[in-house]
């Protein structure tokens, strides 16, 4: 809208077509496995076609999605890549916690920040087949990831969060965790995920 413009917010997704996404480290979008189907950006169950990340790079920002999930799916949004041709970075895990076996692990439910910190108990999570509305903001080293109008995490890149990789899958990986400009990445994980209204905003660095 006009007053989202005003507001410095863009949209990722045009509703039509996959411009401004390319398939993880490749120059173009997968030919498999992603589809736009009815103004959404979906990725077709058992489809591969990889991970896809935009074009732009983004270091302090806000960025705003709706994601509908199927039945028992998992996937995720991951920012902060430490090499943007490859898909290692913070994730914010989208999935059908109640159907999908890694939801019995608190720091692998939606809106957590993935194998490091749980998400608030009491956030509200639509079931499969319905629209959630999710946001991550980087201002700083600070972080936040929201889900349907409430926070569920906040933490500090750097120092903030040393002690969690320390302990998560990540610990051997070089600069995880460090603060970087990078791609947004949706992830192909076999399953089905609709998501539609990706938009950004850049904030002011610090």
């Amino acid at each position: 809208t006009d007053v989202e413009k005003g507001a410095g917010w863009r949209p990722l997704f045009d509703g039509k077509t996959t411009a401004g996404w390319t398939g993880v480290g490749k120059a173009d979008f997968p030919a498999k496995g992603w589809v736009v189907e009815d103004g959404t950006l979906k990725h077709v169950a058992k489809g591969g076609g990889g991970d896809v990340v935009t074009k732009d790079h983004f270091g302090d920002f806000e960025f705003s999605w709706e994601w509908k999930i199927a039945k028992g799916a998992n996937s995720g949004v991951k920012y902060n890549l430490p090499n943007p041709k490859k898909a290692l970075g913070f994730e914010y895990q989208l999935m059908d916690d109640e159907g999908h076996s890694d939801g019995k692990n608190r720091t692998h439910q939606t809106a957590g920040l993935y194998d490091l910190l749980e998400p608030a108990k009491d956030r509200k999570l639509n079931p499969p087949g319905e629209w959630n509305h999710s946001r991550i903001v980087v201002d700083g080293n600070r972080v936040e990831h929201w889900l349907n109008g409430a926070k569920t995490v906040e933490f500090e890149m750097g120092e903030g969060i040393k002690a969690q990789v320390a302990k998560s899958k990540y610990k051997n990986a070089a600069g995880f965790g460090i603060k970087t400009k990078s791609p947004i990445l949706l992830q192909d994980h076999g399953d089905e995920i609709a998501f539609r209204n990706l938009k950004v905003r850049e904030l002011p660095a610090k």
